[in-house]
């Protein structure tokens, strides 16, 4: 089978979207090694993390546009001419979106939705954003064969904002790196703590500092609970945090919240693995990846209600309202007891090993596989 990816996100990006689309191609690459893999990007750009996935591999191809001029118009609408090519049995659309020509191909066709946040939480999108994605979104939802959603809540969204019949998605939830699940040595510990000046206790919250992420109400937990227990924030950072910076000055807690930005993948563990907690305050997230993150190093976690949240995180982690400051320290608290402590990681190991590579790679082959026996 030849199957083709949209591996913009593969190619550009080195988060989010970027490590969702090269967790499937890696993984597929390993369970499934028998097919031919093409990946459409409209440039190629250098990028370590898809070049040790692809390299030494002769049943993986890189097509990028020949005019480099019209690459981003290409993606769209003129690469449908390469699909067809490439006699492409099935396109994946790795990043909620697919080519507006699709229809034209000679195979069939897959979109991966992560979130529709633009229509749950429009006002953290500015207007022509929300409308272009609107747009491609939808017109991937009604255009593939099969939409595959990361979550029961993204299941719910489609459903409920683009009117999509049920048997037409299917949920396959996203794992996290190997690396996550490695053992993590003393020496890594003190050499990140050393290099961004950890505290000694923290909680600690990763992912974008963003509005809808929430993270201000962990600053605002803070003052309930004890003055050696530190914040520590990992993500890119944005406007929001000066909202942040300036609750924190409000609280008198500016002290103990450390802001930490372009912090290599490989010092990720070591700072989850010294953390006393993981908080996920979020209002809304398609999934929640951070949480499995945690939960695969052996970190206890707090969350979030009101999105998908759960289950990401399973029965052994604590849930709050993302407007309860207060609930949050207490859940914080509750986590510190060492029977709890210990109770949480066994649990959130038990839950996360079904996010498995092995597990999604199967369960995306199946989808190829029902289409091209159609």
């Amino acid at each position: 089978m030849r199957i083709g990816f949209d591996a913009k996100r593969a190619v550009q990006n080195m988060t989010g979207l970027g490590n969702y689309s090269r967790y499937v191609i890696d993984a597929l690459l390993t369970y499934f090694p028998e097919n031919e893999y093409i990946l459409f990007a409209p440039k190629k750009r250098t990028n370590s993390r898809l070049d040790d996935i692809i390299a030494n591999k002769p049943n993986v191809k890189i097509v990028t546009p020949k005019n480099k001029f019209f690459s981003s118009l290409w993606r769209v609408f003129g690469i449908w001419r390469n699909i067809n090519n490439h006699c492409i049995d099935v396109f994946h659309g790795l990043s909620s979106e697919l080519p507006l020509t699709i229809s034209k191909t000679n195979g069939k066709s897959i979109v991966t939705v992560h979130d529709l946040i633009f229509r749950t939480m429009p006002q953290c999108y500015k207007f022509f954003d929300r409308k272009i994605y609107n747009y491609k979104f939808r017109k991937a939802c009604q255009n593939a064969d099969i939409i595959v959603a990361v979550s029961q809540c993204t299941k719910r969204d489609i459903i409920r904002f683009y009117n999509i019949p049920e048997e037409k998605i299917q949920v396959i939830y996203q794992g996290c790196d190997d690396a996550f699940s490695a053992e993590i040595s003393n020496e890594q510990i003190a050499e990140v703590q050393k290099k961004y000046q950890l505290p000694e206790k923290y909680v600690l919250c990763v992912g974008s500092i963003e509005e809808r992420k929430n993270a201000q109400l962990a600053v605002e937990s803070l003052p309930h609970l004890p003055t050696d227990i530190h914040l520590v924030l990992v993500g890119k950072q944005t406007p929001y945090c000066n909202r942040i910076l300036a609750q924190a000055e409000k609280d008198g807690v500016a002290n103990r919240v450390h802001l930490l930005t372009n912090v290599p993948f490989a010092h990720l563990m070591p700072i989850y693995k010294a953390a006393q907690v993981f908080v996920y305050p979020s209002r809304y997230e398609g999934f929640g990846i951070p949480i499995v993150e945690a939960l695969n190093v052996g970190v206890p976690v707090v969350a979030a209600t009101g999105s998908c949240l759960e289950e990401a995180g399973g029965i052994g982690s604590i849930y709050v309202s993302p407007n309860d400051a207060k609930a949050l320290a207490s859940a914080v608290l509750k986590t510190q007891d060492p029977v709890t402590h210990s109770a949480m990681i066994i649990q959130g190991k038990q839950h996360a090993a079904q996010f498995s590579k092995e597990q999604m790679a199967k369960q995306t082959m199946n989808c190829y596989l029902e289409l091209v026996r159609k």
